[in-house]
């Protein structure tokens, strides 16, 4: 049977898209991996009446929901979206084919981290990277801000950080500030300690401090970072749908690519989406999704009679 629509991943977007359709009396078929952008945290922050809440509690509690009116979950991996007659055959790595009219892509992104000791094992811990979602369970307390390749994001950041505590200490690393930004963060009240990070001190699984080349230890609670953002995009582009001139899919308000069909919800189009905002743009993606169902069936009945 061919369905309405298949949800590639299983995260706010996916699921908030799944609902919405499902809803709308499609059916619809929900295929997700399992590895969530944000598995490493603890909690989700920012996202009202859910402030607070495990990440797995929200995932499992929107699979319940989706469940519930009809959608159909599969716990597998999305390997290949092929255009066919009529229809769009995902294959999963089990050696599953659904075949669907349309298609919603919320594969998401992954953070590419400093290649500095600790960071990879303290991340979503006592290593953090969005403020708004982990600043005021340490506000107040010692921060870091390490520069890295993301240059824009990790100087603004610096800056950013400074809200939730008046002892924030900017580590550029292989950034070179300019006059400008060095005055700017001055009167901001950040300081700013050059040169290269040896380490991550993590003690009794907690985070401790900076360690400087020289061996020296910059007690620490918190250290932000700027990762690089790489959206797990390979699904739309060997689809062929277009790519922007920033490197990303080119989507329109709703998420719809290039390709007829087809669309891209959350962080795997928008690299500063939040979680609230993720499933926002879910919902706003199944709105345009059914919509374009309804011109398709309209179109059919027109052409049988």
């Amino acid at each position: 049977m061919v369905q309405d629509v298949v949800v590639v991943g299983g995260g706010a977007a996916g699921l908030s898209a799944a609902l919405v359709l499902a809803r709308s009396c499609r059916r619809v078929v929900l295929i997700d991996s399992g590895e969530p952008r944000n598995m490493a945290a603890d909690t989700t922050h920012g996202f009202l009446t859910r402030d607070g809440v495990a990440l797995g509690q929200l995932l499992a509690t929107g699979s319940a929901e989706v469940r519930r009116y009809g959608t159909q979950v599969l716990a597998d991996r999305v390997v290949d979206i092929a255009a066919g007659d009529g229809h769009f055959s995902v294959e999963t790595e089990s050696g599953a084919v659904v075949a669907a009219r349309a298609v919603v892509v919320a594969t998401g992104l992954r953070d590419e981290l400093p290649a500095i000791p600790g960071v990879r094992e303290q991340w979503g811990k006592g290593v953090l990277h969005c403020p708004y979602c982990h600043g005021y369970e340490v506000r107040g307390a010692p921060l870091a801000v390490l520069g890295g390749a993301n240059r824009a994001f990790s100087v603004h950041q610096a800056s950013l950080v400074r809200q939730w505590s008046d002892d924030v200490i900017f580590f550029p690393r292989e950034i070179v500030l300019s006059e400008e930004e060095c005055s700017r963060l001055s009167a901001r009240g950040v300081q700013v300690i050059e040169g290269d990070v040896n380490r991550i001190i993590v003690q009794d699984g907690r985070c401790r401090g900076v360690e400087l080349p020289s061996g020296q230890l910059i007690s620490r609670t918190a250290v932000f970072v700027g990762p690089c953002f790489a959206p797990r995009d390979e699904l739309l582009t060997r689809l062929r749908c277009a790519v922007g001139d920033d490197g990303w899919v080119a989507v329109d308000a709703t998420g719809r690519t290039s390709v007829a069909g087809i669309w891209a919800a959350g962080n795997v189009a928008d690299s500063p989406a939040q979680l609230i905002h993720a499933a926002a743009a879910g919902s706003k993606a199944a709105v345009a999704v059914n919509h374009y169902l309804l011109e398709l069936d309209i179109q059919l009945c027109l052409a049988e009679r």
